[in-house]
């Protein structure tokens, strides 16, 4: 605390933002026991579908995308 309160006012408020990003990006996990709720909320039907677009597509190379 002493190095940060010895810093020019201006740089006080560089080092809050550096930290408030810092705290943002941090991750924040969710308990496995928490998801189970959502367990079987999604039909088969979709499942299957989803994992059918998934080996589709993420095997594709579209050379004019960019």
């Amino acid at each position: 605390m002493r190095h940060l309160e010895a810093l020019p006012e201006e740089l006080q408020r560089q080092v809050l933002a550096l930290l408030r990003v810092l705290d943002l990006s941090q991750e924040h996990d969710v308990p496995g026991r928490e998801l189970l709720k959502f367990a079987g909320v999604i039909p088969a039907s979709d499942l299957t579908a989803m994992s059918d677009a998934i080996k589709q597509d993420c095997e594709t190379v579209d050379i004019d995308e960019w």
